[in-house]
C-alpha cells in the first residue's frame, strides 16, 4: 500500500473517508494482481505484543515496532482470508453509504457469508483488530472503518462548547457544556468530526463518576475555568480521542486525577497518556502524551493524612510489573519512586478519601493547593 496517501492532520471527514477507501481498494488490487499472476497472496500484520513495543519520551507514547507476521492464502487459511476481505468490503460499503455498525452487528452481518461466517464474536473482533492494524500506518482507525464500540464514551462538564453536526441536515449544532444543570455532556462513540470552542485553562480527567459529580455540582469548572472529563475507569477510545483532539485544538494542558493505587497509575493514567501495549499500532491517535498526573499521589496520603486500605497481592504485583516491565514507568524515576513508596507503605487511597476532612475539602482545599504547585505533578 505504498502509494496510498496518509491521513493529514486536521483532515475533513471526506478526506478521511477517501484515505480509508483507497487503503482498502489498494490492498484488494494487490491481492488480485498476485492471484492473476499465479502467486500466493498474503496479508501482513504488525506483531501486537509487548516484545514489539517501545517507548521514547520524545515521541510520547508506546510505539509499535517493525516486526510483522504474514498470513498467506492456503487451504488452511482460506476461511480467515475470506473473512478479512469480506469485512473490509463491508467497511467500504458502510463508508460509501455513511453508515456505521457496532462490533456485535458486524458479527451478525457475517451470518450472510455462508462458509465464511464467524462462529463467535471473538473471531470477528480479532479480524477487525487485524484490519485496523494493517491500515494504522495510513492513519486509518476502526472508527474510520465505521465500526463503533458500545462502551460509554465518558462525561464532560465545564467551559466548553462542542460543535457537532446534525446527521440529517449537516448543519452545525452548538452544545454548551455549562448548560446541563446537574447532568453532563456524553462523549459520542465517533468524535472525529467534532470541533471545540473554549477559553478554559486546562482539562481535568477524573477516574470516578462520583468525584466528577462532586466537582461538577460544586461548579469547580467555573471557579477554576476548566473542563471536567469523567473517564469512568480506564478511558474508552472515544474518551481518549476526544481529550486528545480538544487539548490539541485548544492548546491547553491535561491533568489526571485518579485513585492512589497501581491500577489508577498503570492502567487508567498510563492508558490515557501513552496508550497500551496491545494497541500500540493506534496509540498515536488516541493517547494524550502531554498529560500530567495531578494526584492522588503516595505523598498526598502522607501530606493530607488520608485514610487508606491495605494493598492486595494483585496490587503489589501490578506495581512491581509496572516498574520492571512497563517502558513508560521504567523511564521516569519519579514514577518508580512513587510506586515503590506506595508498595513499601503497603496501602492505597481513593479519591473519595478527602471526605474525611469534609465533603467540600477536595474542591475547596486539595485541588486548589495541587494546582498551585505543579512541581508536585508526576510525569
Amino acid at each position: 500500500m505504498s502509494k496510498t496517501p496518509k491521513k493529514k492532520p486536521g483532515a475533513t471527514r471526506a478526506e478521511l473517508d477517501a484515505v480509508t477507501i483507497e487503503s482498502i481498494e489498494e490492498l484488494a488490487r494487490d491481492i488480485h494482481r498476485k492471484i492473476r499472476s499465479g502467486a500466493k497472496p498474503a496479508l501482513s500484520f504488525p506483531v501486537r505484543s509487548l516484545g514489539n513495543v517501545s517507548y521514547d519520551s520524545d515521541v510520547g507514547y508506546l510505539q509499535i515496532g517493525d516486526a510483522t507476521s504474514e498470513r498467506t492464502l492456503t487451504v488452511n487459511t482460506a476461511k480467515s482470508f475470506a473473512q478479512t476481505l469480506l469485512l473490509m468490503e463491508f467497511a467500504r460499503a458502510q463508508i460509501r453509504q455513511d453508515l456505521r455498525s457496532t462490533k456485535r452487528e458486524a458479527y451478525y452481518v457475517s451470518k450472510n457469508w455462508e462458509e465464511a461466517r464467524f462462529d463467535e464474536q471473538p473471531e470477528s473482533d480479532t479480524v477487525l483488530d487485524d484490519i485496523e492494524a494493517m491500515f494504522a500506518a495510513r492513519g486509518v482507525t476502526r472508527e474510520q472503518l465505521r465500526f463503533i464500540a458500545e462502551e460509554h464514551g465518558g462525561a464532560v462538564a465545564g467551559e466548553l462548547v462542542v460543535v457537532d453536526r446534525d446527521p440529517e441536515t449537516q448543519r452545525d449544532v452548538f452544545i454548551d457544556c455549562t448548560g446541563f444543570a446537574s447532568g453532563s455532556y456524553s462523549i459520542p462513540t465517533d468524535v472525529e468530526h467534532l470541533r471545540f470552542q473554549t477559553s478554559a485553562k486546562f482539562i481535568l480527567c477524573i477516574e470516578t463518576g462520583g468525584s466528577f459529580d462532586r466537582l461538577h455540582r460544586a461548579k469547580f469548572w467555573r471557579t477554576h475555568k476548566c473542563i471536567l472529563v469523567s473517564m469512568s475507569g480506564v478511558p474508552s477510545r472515544a474518551c481518549r480521542r476526544f481529550v486528545r483532539k480538544l487539548s490539541e485544538q485548544a492548546g491547553i494542558p491535561v491533568l489526571a486525577f485518579t485513585d492512589c493505587d497501581p491500577y489508577g497509575f498503570a492502567n487508567i493514567y498510563r492508558t490515557l497518556k501513552v496508550g497500551s501495549g496491545n494497541a500500540a499500532h493506534i496509540n498515536q491517535f488516541f493517547c494524550v502524551p502531554e498529560a500530567r498526573f495531578l494526584g492522588v499521589t503516595p505523598q498526598d496520603i502522607v501530606d493530607y493524612k488520608l485514610p487508606t486500605h491495605p494493598l492486595q497481592e494483585v496490587d503489589v504485583k501490578r506495581g512491581r510489573d509496572a516498574i520492571k516491565n512497563d517502558p513508560f514507568f521504567g523511564s521516569h524515576k519519579a514514577w518508580v519512586k512513587a510506586i515503590e513508596q506506595l508498595i513499601d507503605a503497603g496501602h492505597r487511597a481513593e479519591q473519595q478519601a478527602f471526605a474525611k476532612h469534609g465533603l467540600d475539602y477536595v474542591h475547596d482545599v486539595y485541588l486548589p493547593e495541587k494546582l498551585a504547585n505543579p512541581k508536585t505533578f508526576l510525569p
